[in-house]
C-alpha cells in the first residue's frame, strides 16, 4: 500500500495528546481531511486500540490540531480542533479541547509562526470550532518555548513550565447562548427512563450536569467502574442525546446520536473524600465539589478543561444543579474540582447584567511538551 507524508509534530497539551499540523500542508477542501486524520491515528477500529496508527485507543489520545496564522486583529494563530473517534470515522469538529488549547501556543512559537521578543510569551489564538479567542501565556528561553519547570498538574507524572489559558467570553461556544435553553434547570424525558432534572450550559465546550444520585452513583466511581455498566454508559448517552437536542446542537435525535463530541456529560456530586486513579484520596475538605465526565461514549480519566471551565462557570450561577453541589465554604476565587486524577482549579468570572447570567473570563494552568516532529505517514495516495 503506498502511504503519504505529512510534516508533523506530536505534543502532550495537559492530560491529552495530539497530533500537530500546519494548515500549509493540508489540502484546501476542509471535506479532504478526515482520511488523512483517521488514517494517521489508526481509525476506525473495531478493536478499540489504534495501533495502526497515532492514537491511544481512548479519546484524550485521539486527537489533530491545525494551526496556521490568523487573519484576525485580535489573534495571531487560528486554531481548529479535530476529534477523530477511535471506533468510527466520523471525525467531530463541533468542540474544542481545552488540554491540547495549552500545546498551540508553544507549537506556533517553535514553528516560528509567531515570534516573542521577551522572556514570556502570550499566543493570541482564534479558536475555529468555538469561534472564540484564547490567551496562552508561557515562558521563552532563546526565543523558543520553554517545557521545563516546577508546575504538576494531576494526571500527568513529573513537572513542566506553567501555561496559563485564559478563555475570553467563553459563553456559547458551541449553541451561541450561556444559557442555551434559556433555564438553569431543563427538564428531560429520556427514552425507557423518564424524567430527569439537569442544567444545560455552555462555556468553552457545551455540558449537561446531572446529579450522581439521580443515575443511581456515588459520584465516586473511578472510570474503570464507569465502563464496566454498558447500561449505565447507555443512559448517559441517551441524556446526552435528549440535550443535544434541547440545546440546539441537533436538529433532531437522529442527528444528535451522530455529533458524538458535545455536550458532554458531566456527573457532579457534593464534596467528599474520594478515590483517584493513583490509589491516593481525595479529601472532601480540599475540594469544592466532585465531577466525572463522560467524553465522547468514555469516562474520562481526568476532566477535560473545557468542561472544567463550564463546571467553573455553572457552579458560580445560583440555582444549577452545579451550584447546588458547591461546598458552603468553597471561596469566591478559582474552585477545587474532584476528579479521577486528584484535584483540578479553575477560575471563573460569572455575573449578572441585566437579569441574564454572563461569563467574562475563565482561565486555568497546564503544562505541556513536544515529543517528536517528523512526518507521519497515512495510507494511500494523498492528494
Amino acid at each position: 500500500m503506498r502511504q503519504h507524508a505529512i510534516p508533523a509534530v506530536f505534543m502532550r497539551g495537559g492530560t491529552s495528546k495530539a497530533l500537530m499540523l500546519h494548515t500549509r500542508d493540508l489540502p484546501p477542501d476542509r471535506d479532504d481531511w478526515a482520511p488523512l486524520f483517521t488514517g494517521a491515528m489508526g481509525s476506525p477500529d473495531p478493536y478499540g486500540r489504534q495501533l495502526d496508527g497515532m492514537g491511544g485507543g481512548v479519546s484524550s489520545l485521539s486527537k489533530v490540531c491545525i494551526i496556521g496564522p490568523s487573519a484576525r486583529e485580535d489573534a495571531d494563530v487560528d486554531y481548529t480542533f479535530c476529534q477523530v473517534p477511535v471506533k468510527d470515522s466520523t471525525v467531530q469538529y463541533k468542540g474544542n479541547c481545552g488540554n491540547m488549547s495549552s500545546a498551540v501556543g508553544p507549537f506556533a512559537v517553535d514553528e516560528q509562526l509567531v515570534r516573542p521578543n521577551d522572556d514570556t510569551a502570550t499566543v493570541r489564538i482564534f479558536n475555529t470550532n468555538t469561534q472564540k479567542i484564547i490567551h496562552g501565556s508561557f515562558p521563552i528561553e532563546d526565543g523558543m518555548a520553554r517545557y521545563d519547570g516546577d508546575l504538576a498538574i494531576p494526571g500527568v507524572s513529573g513537572t513542566g513550565a506553567p501555561i496559563r489559558l485564559d478563555f475570553v467570553q467563553p459563553g456559547g461556544a458551541s449553541t451561541g447562548a450561556l444559557l442555551p435553553s434559556g433555564n438553569l434547570l431543563d427538564l428531560l424525558e429520556v427514552p425507557g427512563f423518564g424524567t430527569i432534572e439537569v442544567s444545560l450550559v455552555d462555556a468553552a465546550n457545551a455540558a449537561v450536569f446531572v446529579r450522581a444520585k439521580d443515575v443511581g452513583l456515588t459520584g465516586h466511581e473511578l472510570p474503570e467502574q464507569l465502563e464496566s455498566r454498558p447500561e449505565l454508559l447507555a443512559l448517559l448517552d441517551a441524556i446526552r442525546v435528549q440535550a443535544s437536542v434541547k440545546m440546539g446542537i441537533a436538529p433532531d435525535v437522529e442527528a444528535a446520536k451522530r455529533i458524538t463530541i458535545v455536550p458532554f456529560v458531566a456527573i457532579v456530586s457534593p464534596a467528599s473524600d474520594s478515590p483517584t486513579l493513583s490509589g491516593e484520596t481525595v479529601k472532601g475538605g480540599d475540594i469544592d465539589l466532585i465531577a466525572r465526565v463522560i467524553s465522547n461514549g468514555q469516562p474520562h480519566r481526568a476532566l477535560p478543561l473545557t468542561v472544567s471551565l463550564c463546571t467553573a462557570v455553572a457552579a458560580r450561577m445560583a440555582g444549577s444543579i452545579v451550584a447546588e453541589m458547591l461546598s458552603p465554604s468553597a471561596p469566591d476565587g478559582p474552585l477545587r474540582l474532584g476528579m479521577p486524577s486528584g484535584i483540578l482549579t479553575v477560575g471563573a468570572d460569572v455575573v449578572q447584567e441585566r437579569g441574564h447570567w454572563v461569563a467574562r473570563a475563565g482561565s486555568f494552568y497546564r503544562t505541556a511538551r513536544r515529543l517528536f516532529d517528523g512526518r507521519v505517514y497515512v495510507p494511500g495516495q494523498g492528494r
